[in-house]
């Protein structure tokens, strides 16, 4: 079983260096790198560590299709960039899926800070999974490029791909809970604080729910690089 992980990346060179590292102590078998038009080193330090770079337009989903485009494997993990894969992910991923009904699922996160808030998050994420059956990007999403493919791939939206994706997932079966952990960085949450944070979350995922456009959602979830 081959497995390729895509990572979507802008401007990520504090964080590309590991998280290439990681996926390949992991012993994933092809890492790929889907930039979109850094202006830093994150291209030359990734290369530089074993991946390869695909370069394309700004944008996640975007990005990650190029990515999985590009991909030879015939499982395909979509990884954050501040994101870190444990040691024993890819051998987590090639035990799932060995059972040749399951088709994808994430995993369980550490959020690398401490406090009983960063845990109730991490709680809940996990809780998400196995209730609803939606997981989302920064819990490592993985699945068969088959499935991958006969679900169109990525909506190519500004904002909420990942749930997108998801959503159509879970009709043809329920995405596993793999215990990980993926290591997640928290930037967003220090720089906004965790409740303000996550209240945003809510309230964008519920003007998603009331139909509210993607890309119109996206102009108030500023990508980590134009954080103030």
């Amino acid at each position: 079983m081959r497995i390729s992980v895509v990572i979507p990346a802008v401007n990520e060179a504090l964080w590309i260096e590991r998280a290439v590292n990681c996926a390949r102590k992991a012993e994933f078998d092809e890492i790929i790198v889907a930039d979109g038009g850094s202006a830093d080193e994150t291209v030359a330090i990734a290369r530089r560590c074993g991946a390869r770079v695909v370069q394309g337009a700004r944008g996640r989903a975007v990005q990650q299709n190029l990515g999985a485009q590009n991909a030879t494997g015939e499982v395909l993990l979509f990884l954050h960039a501040d994101n870190c894969l444990d040691l024993a992910s890819g051998q987590q991923v090639r035990d799932c899926l060995s059972d040749p009904k399951l088709l994808g699922g994430a995993f369980e996160q550490h959020i690398e800070a401490p406090g009983l808030l960063y845990r109730l998050l991490e709680r809940g994420n996990a809780a998400r999974v196995r209730w609803s059956g939606l997981a989302y990007g920064d819990q490592a999403i993985f699945m068969r490029r088959k499935t991958f493919e006969q679900l169109g791939r990525f909506p190519e939206v500004g904002l909420m791909e990942d749930l997108r994706l998801m959503r159509a997932f879970r009709k043809l079966g329920k995405p596993v809970l793999l215990p990980g952990p993926l290591h997640v960085h928290p930037r967003r949450w220090q720089r906004r604080g965790v409740l303000f944070q996550t209240l945003c979350n809510w309230t964008l995922l519920c003007g998603e729910a009331l139909g509210v456009a993607p890309d119109r959602l996206a102009k108030f979830y500023p990508s980590h690089d134009r954080l103030s």
